[in-house]
């Protein structure tokens, strides 16, 4: 079973409380135009005139040159992490995804980075967990290279 994940909740709150993004800013505020605005939180899109936080985000715990940072957006007001099972809905409406699988000292493991159709997602990111050098895979956009969310095994 796989195990999809957005930003941890108290991550999330920090930044719709105006903490400080990767680059020490804080969030910039704006509105959702609806599909294309994937909440790195809930995991569902921020809705159509809706406000919205636009700010860096490295979903790594340290510092390392494989700790990528870049653009996400999530919902201004709170909203609660997914619970069904399954891919997320912002998984669902881009035609394809950028896939990095990473060990546990998060740093890629080389020969897992592809991009890959949204209708092969949840196969091709199996297949990687089933290596047990592979603790994670992480899903980007494969035009922009935001980081989605993150995949794991379930337990």
């Amino acid at each position: 079973m796989i195990s999809y994940t957005g930003l941890p909740t108290e991550v999330a709150r920090s930044y719709q409380a105006g903490g400080t993004d990767a680059y020490g800013h804080a969030p910039e505020q704006s509105v959702s135009d609806g599909v294309g605005n994937p909440c790195r939180h809930c995991l569902g899109h921020v809705p159509e005139g809706q406000g919205m936080l636009i700010l860096a985000h490295r979903p790594f715990g340290a510092l390392q040159p494989y700790a990528e940072t870049g653009p996400i957006f999530l919902c201004s007001d709170t909203c609660e992490k997914q619970h069904d099972a399954g891919l997320p809905e912002v998984l669902k409406t881009s035609p394809d995804y950028l896939i990095k699988g990473y060990t546990s000292d998060e740093r890629i493991y080389y020969g897992t980075g592809e991009i890959v159709v949204q209708a092969d997602l949840e196969a091709a990111i199996a297949t990687r967990l089933e290596d047990p050098r592979v603790a994670f895979v992480d899903i980007r956009s494969s035009r922009n290279n935001c980081w989605i969310a993150r995949a794991t095994r379930e337990d």
